[in-house]
């Protein structure tokens, strides 16, 4: 192996594509690890310093930060070394950066000390080969499992935080903000997408991101005049013992993640909830079966791995089974496409991102 920092731009240049992905692959272990010293590092400062607020102002003179973002630096450099130090380890062996445990230290900030190092256990050994949004993931369901009560009664408090924001911008443009229920989101999201894919016809010269835009002014400003008819449709996974209130945990609201029971249970007791059956293997949970009855059922396989999949396979994409394509997630020429697939079995369907 060569010397990563001995390299220059003409060593570079005269690679093999395999030789600049192994480079590139070897560079970014090499970052996590550079971001694993700086965080010993400041945590050392601190300490020798005495944790006084004036730390921060060092570091962002020495980094020539903003005192800011230094400040964001001494609060992970502390989360670090004291609640996530199987993380820390993770980023060491260069198999996390900086950016990625900030937001598992996020996810984590409600929670004990006590119980911020098991959700640290939990995803130690899992984290290499997985992107930043899988990990923050697989952080948040771990405090669900840990906290499921503290989780339910900081998700009730969240929906008290629901609000509208106008943020203005440039060149006589704006955001609009919204912060709501996930599920009603969701919702308003899959209303908006499934009219402006109505309007998205081979004569439609906007683009499908315009599209959404100008479909969802037209609906707040009630200038909704000719606008296809479009049933919003959000999936909720709930399994039977959180549904007979047995339970609190489970639930889940594709594309977003875990939500707490009771929340479900309201979802599932609104007059046009439609309830399906899905089967599952008790032991390692795969879906084994989709219930048939339900309005207008598409074909079984593209509904099989709808249920199946939940969001799309590509990798940091979670968009939700409903707004994605059926494709083969193994190539056809190893096999029928079949359902449902077996261990062995050769090409099946997968979702993939429109």
């Amino acid at each position: 192996m060569y010397d990563l920092f001995s390299l220059c731009g003409d060593d570079i240049a005269r690679m093999s594509d395999h030789a600049a992905v192994e480079t590139m692959t070897v560079a970014r272990e090499a970052v996590c690890r550079a971001e694993a010293v700086q965080v010993r590092a400041i945590a050392r400062l601190c300490k020798v310093r005495g944790d006084t607020r004036w730390v921060a102002d060092e570091i962002a003179l020495e980094l020539s930060i903003s005192r800011q973002a230094a400040a964001g630096l001494v609060d992970a450099a502390e989360v670090l070394t004291t609640r996530l130090p199987k993380l820390l380890a993770a980023m060491e062996h260069g198999e996390v950066d900086l950016r990625t445990a900030c937001k598992v230290c996020d996810v984590t900030a409600t929670l004990a000390d006590e119980q911020a190092r098991a959700v640290d256990d939990r995803i130690a050994g899992r984290l290499a080969g997985k992107d930043s949004e899988k990990i923050r993931r697989m952080a948040r369901d771990a405090v669900c499992a840990i906290d499921p009560d503290g989780y339910a009664e900081r998700a009730k408090k969240r929906r008290k935080d629901r609000r509208v924001e106008l943020i203005h911008a440039e060149e006589g443009m704006a955001s609009l903000w919204v912060y709501l229920p996930a599920e009603i989101a969701s919702a308003i999201y899959a209303k908006v997408d499934g009219i402006a894919r109505k309007l998205n016809t081979k004569d439609e010269d906007r683009t499908l991101d315009q599209l959404r835009a100008d479909v969802l002014a037209d609906l707040a400003l009630g200038k909704h005049e000719g606008l296809p008819g479009v049933l919003a449709q959000v999936y909720i996974h709930v399994p039977i013992d959180a549904a007979l209130g047995i339970a609190n945990t489970g639930c889940e609201l594709e594309g977003h993640g875990p939500i707490p029971g009771e929340i479900a249970r309201q979802i599932m007791a609104d007059p046009n909830s439609v309830w399906r059956k899905v089967t599952c293997d008790p032991v390692s949970g795969a879906v084994l079966d989709v219930g048939r009855t339900r309005y207008k059922p598409p074909a079984a396989l593209d509904e099989f791995v709808r249920v199946r999949d939940r969001t799309c396979r590509a990798p940091g994409c979670r968009r939700p089974a409903q707004r994605s394509d059926i494709d083969h997630h193994r190539d056809y020429r190893r096999g029928k496409t079949a359902t449902p697939p077996k261990p062995t079995s050769p090409a099946y369907a997968g979702l993939t991102t429109v």
